[in-house]
């Protein structure tokens, strides 16, 4: 009963159902599905050897196995490619055709899922960012954890008081993990400004502003912050002097001094004692944690305050009343008229 409902008929052994010639499915087309998933399956399974392979030589070196996955997809994905154009497009006509009709259809609607593909390619040709490193990037900041052809995976980070009130809103108050895993898609590179912590030189330049009274001795004050920045940044200073040499060479910018230096300002309420000084984009918290105890130590030590706000009353003025005529008591009514 089943061999009459479902049948292969007529001469080029076509499937029909009820009766009902189904138009595409004959025995070619059905050699070539079997093919063509028997093909896939290989490549998936070469791949997976592959990525293996250099998981075990790569050992955990991390940007290494990163691009050796990276090659070894994009390597599976032109063979499929290929593959699949072999397959089923004998004919040269035929191919243009489903060329021409494929583009189209991506075209109107894929259009967001192209431009991140293409997006994928700029990010690799242009070297924008890399796995590892510290990137903002549609908004978000944090460090890059993966790339694919369509998104870019980053796990995000806090964001300094300064830009609290961005969105998405955030409740870490530093540049430390907030244990969020962010997916963007690779098409924001050509819609908003990228911005890399990490590409070419990996340390960033910081500041911290401490208020000083007109009272105390600011030059003293000015000593002790500088020293105690020295003392926490002076690895980093000789470690970035040959990478922002090299910076020099390769891009012709300007020199600048990476030594710590103290920048003074005027203000109406006290002097604001500005230091600048390098630093490394991972840990910048723990620094700024450790300056910060040394210099408060420091100006303790030395009997210098930190400026604030505050307002003090030093006196209140005396109180006069005129005008109270007439000031009567009543017994019996216990009020004053």
């Amino acid at each position: 009963m089943l061999n009459q409902f479902i049948r292969i008929a007529g001469p080029d052994r076509g499937l029909e159902i009820g009766g009902v010639k189904l138009l595409g499915f004959d025995a070619n087309n059905a050699h070539k599905l079997v093919f063509t998933i028997v093909a896939i399956v290989v490549l998936y399974l070469i791949s997976k050897a592959l990525c293996w392979v250099a998981q075990k030589l790569g050992g955990s070196r991390q940007r290494t196995a990163f691009w050796t996955r990276q090659g070894i997809s994009l390597m599976m994905f032109l063979l499929g490619v290929i593959g699949f154009v072999s397959i089923w497009f004998d004919n040269p006509s035929r191919l243009a055709t489903g060329l021409g009709l494929l583009s189209a259809g991506l075209a109107f609607a894929l259009q967001k899922v192209v431009t991140s593909f293409a997006g994928y390619f700029v990010i690799l040709r242009g070297k924008t960012f890399n796995v590892g490193d510290r990137i903002t990037m549609g908004g978000v900041r944090g460090d890059v954890i993966s790339l694919n052809f369509i998104q870019t995976v980053i796990m995000e980070m806090g964001e300094p008081p300064a830009v609290q009130s961005d969105d998405p809103g955030m409740w870490v108050m530093s540049r430390q993990y907030s244990g969020r895993i962010v997916t963007i898609s690779n098409a924001q590179i050509f819609e908003e400004p990228v911005y890399n912590y990490t590409r070419e030189f990996p340390y960033i330049w910081e500041e911290m502003h401490i208020p000083i009274s007109f009272k105390d001795d600011r030059h003293r004050a000015e000593q002790i912050i500088l020293e105690a920045v020295e003392r926490n940044t002076m690895d980093i200073a000789n470690m970035a002097e040959p990478e922002l040499e090299r910076l020099r060479t390769r891009f012709f910018v300007e020199a600048s001094d990476i030594r710590p230096r103290v920048f003074m300002r005027i203000t109406d309420n006290w002097v604001e004692l500005s230091v600048r000084f390098l630093c490394g984009t991972h840990d910048i918290r723990g620094l700024k944690d450790r300056i910060s105890r040394e210099i408060l130590s420091g100006l303790e030590a030395s009997s210098i305050g930190i400026a604030s706000g505050t307002y003090e009353i030093v006196g209140i003025p005396p109180i006069r009343l005129e005008g109270v005529t007439n000031v009567k008591r009543t017994p019996d009514a216990g009020r004053i008229s």
